[in-house]
């Protein structure tokens, strides 16, 4: 199609701005696939595809529908720009979700239609860890009473896979020793029905236990209890769970790979982690001498979760990886069903959804989980009280990743916390994203700033003056402020005068160790970049050599 064509076209299929579709100029991809929040393509698909789906179109004059087309498409393809967003906007369904490139024949221009599908059921759609709306012409975030009608939409008949009866399977394919441990668990946790529980058969045990149904062995029974020979009763699913043990250059060292009785391998699973003390070389009395590297309950309550929300549909293992330089990390393949997990600190409350309420529900009664919502709060407030940085959460490709940190990363952070005990959880899970130098939202770079947490420019954050001043981290600051401009430019300028000429390799010795701590490698070398140009374009330095080997002298 020409250009002229190509409006017609387009005039047809989409022609005006509703809740189901925008058009937006967006000419440059680098910018605005993931940038502001709510005013980038992440934030428009969660906006359409949070009230019945529709279509974005890029590449277009908003409001005139003047074709501009895309001219910096950053290494961006219509295949690959679909897996980039499915990883920023949890719970968009990939089926129906796709990318539709239109190119005009006579004025070589670029537009691109992406059909976004409906929100899935009770699942709103997030971009930037929040769910998007649009009102009349602007893009806000939800509305609570949007939100609560998504949340609350019938979805019919909800099916269980872990309810499901195996029709072949009787008591004899049960573990005695994994029902022994079921019915002390279950003592444990009610201990009023203890002296009742012991005059049970085991059918009657398994049914006021909720793992049979009517004496019916279920999937349930067959994962927590079964013998590792029953397994094949679930077929095509897989209940497996595998340790594998790494060194600190990621190389393999040992393995283990364990089948049901879940009740028994995860407690297996569990004394295969090393129980390795953390030693916190400190001479004030903030940090005991030792401490164990991981919390045993963050580690059960990890592998427990694992088990509980895997989807066993897909047919994979739920795996445990020891990394000997201090990470766990917990992995089980299906989506997070609470969308993020910023929003389950903040709100501490019960799911009212899970993957397999069934298979929850016995978990509970033989005390693996904790279902009143506190478990995974619990997990990041023992690392909270280790000084520890705090559980990092992943839902990139269909899998939930949870990685357990076993040791200091920013000393200056762990102060923070020690000093400052009125921090929220919240505000700690910001201030973790600043000592682990990753990307903050610029809602949480605005409460940061308020609260006077923190200083510096975009991505380069680091404590603020107040903050190292009542930590006692003066130096550390300084170091990661660094020094004015000016700084750096009189001393480059002083150092050319005095020796004559300064080489590219001359100029970095005088500078590197002196720019903020805060850079990276990269980040100083670039700095170094600028600030010779500057000094160039203002004619104080000169380059007698070549582009290749520069040589600078001074030009006055």
């Amino acid at each position: 199609m020409n250009e002229f064509e190509l409006e017609k076209y387009l005039a047809s299929m989409y022609p005006k701005e509703s809740p189901s579709c925008e058009w937006k100029e967006f000419r440059n991809l680098k910018h605005f696939v993931k940038g502001h929040e709510g005013e980038d393509i992440i934030s428009y698909i969660s906006a359409i595809a949070n009230m019945e789906g529709g279509h974005l179109i890029i590449g277009i004059e908003d409001k005139s529908m003047k074709i501009t087309g895309i001219e910096n498409f950053h290494n961006y393809t219509p295949e690959n720009i679909v897996l980039k967003i499915l990883d920023q906007t949890p719970n968009l369904n990939s089926e129906g979700f796709y990318v539709e490139e239109l190119n005009t024949t006579d004025t070589s221009k670029t537009v691109w239609v992406f059909h976004i599908p409906k929100h899935l059921p009770r699942k709103p759609v997030l971009a930037h860890n929040k769910p998007w709306q649009r009102v009349q012409d602007s893009l806000v975030r939800m509305r609570s009473e949007r939100e609560q009608a998504i949340l609350n939409e019938p979805i019919g008949k909800i099916e269980d896979w872990s309810a499901e009866i195996c029709p072949a399977a009787t008591l004899a394919d049960l573990s005695g020793d994994a029902i022994a441990k079921a019915r002390q668990n279950y003592k444990d946790k009610f201990p009023d029905q203890a002296a009742e529980v012991d005059q049970w058969e085991d059918a009657t045990f398994l049914n006021k236990a909720k793992l049979t149904k009517r004496g019916k062995i279920t999937r349930t029974a067959i994962l927590l209890l079964g013998k590792p020979e029953a397994e094949h009763f679930i077929n095509p699913a897989i209940a497996k769970i595998r340790w594998i043990l790494k060194d600190k250059d990621n190389n393999e060292k040992d393995y283990t790979i364990l089948s049901c009785p879940f009740l028994l391998s995860a407690e297996e699973i569990y004394n295969k982690i090393r129980k390795i003390k953390y030693r916190y070389m400190r001479n004030d009395s903030l940090f005991p001498d030792e401490i164990g590297q991981y919390e045993p309950f963050v580690i059960r309550e990890a592998i427990n979760n694992c088990i509980a929300h895997q989807d066993y549909g897909l047919s994979g293992y739920i795996n445990v990886i020891e990394n000997e330089d201090g990470y766990l990390t917990f992995s089980n393949l299906g989506s997070f069903i609470p969308g993020n997990i910023e929003r389950v600190i903040r709100e501490d409350a019960p799911e009212e959804h899970y993957r397999n309420p069934f298979l929850v529900s016995a978990m509970f009664n033989l005390k693996m989980v904790d279902t009143i919502g506190s478990g995974i709060r619990r997990m990041f407030n023992f690392q909270r009280q280790r000084f520890f940085p705090m559980p990092e959460y992943n839902f990139k490709g269909s899998k939930v990743t949870v990685t357990i940190i076993g040791k200091v990363l920013d000393i200056e952070y762990a102060r923070v916390l020690a000093q400052i005990p009125s921090l929220s959880l919240v505000e700690i899970m910001m201030l973790d994203k600043v000592q682990k130098k990753q990307e903050l939202s610029d809602s949480e770079i605005k409460t940061l700033r308020e609260k006077k947490l923190i200083e510096g420019r975009k991505p380069n954050f680091y404590i603020s003056a107040a903050v190292a001043k009542a930590t006692g981290q003066k130096a550390s600051y300084s170091k990661n402020k660094g020094f004015d401009k000016k700084y750096y430019l009189d001393m480059i300028l002083k150092a050319v005068r005095e020796h004559g000429s300064l080489s590219r390799r001359d100029i970095d010795e005088l500078i590197l160790d002196k720019l903020p701590d805060i850079y990276d490698s990269k980040q100083k070398k670039v700095k170094i970049n600028n600030l010779i140009s500057e000094l160039s374009r203002n004619g104080q330095i000169i380059n007698k050599g070549s582009d290749r080997h520069p040589v600078w002298v001074s030009n006055s």
